[in-house]
C-alpha cells in the first residue's frame, strides 16, 4: 500500500519540549505518531535536531527538523509501500547520510518511521506490537517489567554518573508473579 502523504508539525511533548509529530496517509487512512524529545547527550547518541533559536521554547523548537521531513523525507517516500518498512528507513538514513542523524535529525526521521510502523501493521491486518515483532524476525514476547530505582545522569543534574539504575526481575516466567514480585522487592520491607 503506497504511501500518498507525510506532513510534520511541531508540537510539544509531555514534558513540554518541542518535538516532531507525523502524519501520514494511506488508501486506509491517517497514521500519526510522534516522538518523545531526548534527554540523553551521550557521544553515542543520534542527533536530535533543534533550532537554537533561543527566542523560541529556549533554543530547542524543531521548526528545521519538521522542514526536512516536509521537504526532504516526504517526497522521497511518496509512493512507498508502507510495508516495506526496512526499504523506508534504509532510504532515510541514505537521505540523511551521517552516522549520526545529524542532518535530517533522528527525530524527523524516528517520526516518520514510526508513522510507517503504524500504517504498515494496519495494511496487513495486525496489532501493532505483532507487526513489530515479525519485522524483528523473533518470537513475540511480553516485556519484562522493570523498576526504575535512581535516575542519573542529566537527569539528576549530573551528580550522578549513571543513567539509572533499574531492578529487573529474571527468570520467573509469568506475567503477574513477576509484576509482583518487583513490587514486593522495590517498596516492601522484607525479612
Amino acid at each position: 500500500m503506497p504511501i500518498q502523504t507525510i506532513k510534520a508539525r511541531e508540537i510539544l511533548d509531555s514534558r513540554g519540549n518541542p518535538t516532531v509529530e507525523v502524519d501520514l496517509t494511506t488508501d486506509l487512512g491517517l497514521f500519526r505518531a510522534a516522538v518523545p524529545s531526548g534527554a540523553s547527550t551521550g557521544i553515542y547518541e543520534a542527533v536530535e535536531l533543534r533550532d537554537g533559536d533561543k527566542s523560541r521554547y529556549l533554543g530547542k523548537g524543531v521548526i528545521n527538523a519538521v522542514g526536512n521531513v516536509n521537504t526532504v523525507i516526504a517526497p522521497a517516500l511518496i509512493g512507498m509501500d508502507v510495508t516495506d518498512q526496512t526499504g523506508i528507513d534504509k532510504k532515510m538514513l541514505q537521505l540523511d547520510g551521517t552516522d549520526n542523524k545529524g542532518k535530517l535529525g533522528a527525530n524527523a526521521i524516528l517520526a516518520v518511521s514510526l508513522a510507517v510502523c503504524k500504517a504498515g501493521a494496519a495494511h496487513k491486518k495486525v496489532p501493532l506490537y505483532k507487526h513489530i515483532a515479525d519485522l524483528s524476525g523473533r518470537k513475540m514476547l511480553l516485556p519484562v517489567p522493570s523498576f526504575n530505582v535512581i535516575n542519573g545522569g542529566k537527569h539528576a543534574g549530573e551528580s550522578f554518573m549513571y543513567e539509572a539504575i533499574s531492578r529487573y526481575p529474571c527468570a520467573v516466567g509469568i506475567w503477574p508473579h513477576n509484576l509482583k514480585m518487583l513490587f514486593a522487592i522495590t517498596y516492601l520491607k522484607l525479612p
